[in-house]
């Protein structure tokens, strides 16, 4: 079974996707990561973000997989420097070729596997028929602001403005894009983290999994 977790940053997203695989004894797939590594690639070699055809070429060599919850490109862990590159990775994203490589690395991740799949693309683009679909939304204040407290949490010094003006950015950007902008899938269910905590949101896409589970062909 294939569930997906779209939305924004800052909506919980990510938590929530690991913690309901966990809970589900679902396997967990970051699509966000891929992109944010191909963004650190391109850190690492020079590359302008704006030069598609290099970018698209770095991501078409670019040897990405996940072992025990660790994000490996080329065969090191680069987990821990994957946070910084979360404005680069949606230029990166823009990028109709890099996108259509890692497409299909997703696809071929979750082939014949129970997996949480969390992005931006995953029930419109990646996963068109997964048996669960949903999109995570919150205020853009209350993103802002959990980023803050997780970035301050790590050391960062950042500032809320800072933050804010950048998740705009981003957003833009994400849901303007010619290639699989964000947006909810028709037959997405649509929860809003606003006022939720972690737990609240798990436990409500926990149990429309289960009910999807018990009664297949049945939409999300």
């Amino acid at each position: 079974m294939i569930v997906t977790i779209d939305g924004p940053a800052g909506t919980g997203k990510s938590t929530v996707a690991k913690q309901l695989a966990a809970t589900l004894g679902f396997e967990h797939l970051d699509t966000g990561a891929m992109y944010r590594m191909i963004a650190s690639q391109a850190a690492v070699e020079g590359v302008d973000l704006n030069d598609s055809s290099s970018i698209a070429q770095l991501a078409t060599r670019a040897q990405i997989n996940f072992q025990n919850g660790k994000a490996m490109l080329n065969g090191s862990d680069v987990s821990a420097q994957l946070s910084e590159f979360g404005l680069a990775a949606s230029v990166v994203a823009q990028n109709s070729e890099v996108r259509e490589v890692l497409v299909q690395r997703q696809r071929e991740l979750a082939e014949n596997r129970d997996i949480v799949c969390e992005g931006r693309d995953q029930g419109t683009v990646v996963f068109p028929k997964a048996e669960c679909k949903f999109f995570l939304t919150a205020t853009a204040e209350i993103r802002a602001k959990r980023r803050l407290e997780e970035l301050l949490d790590k050391g960062k010094k950042v500032t809320y403005q800072q933050l804010l003006d950048e998740q705009n950015e981003r957003d833009q950007r994400d849901e303007n894009r010619e290639v699989a902008p964000l947006k909810p899938a028709a037959d997405a269910e649509i929860v809003d983290t606003t006022t939720l905590s972690i737990d609240q949101v798990v436990e409500a896409l926990e149990e429309l999994v289960q009910s999807a589970q018990q009664n297949p062909g049945t939409e999300s």
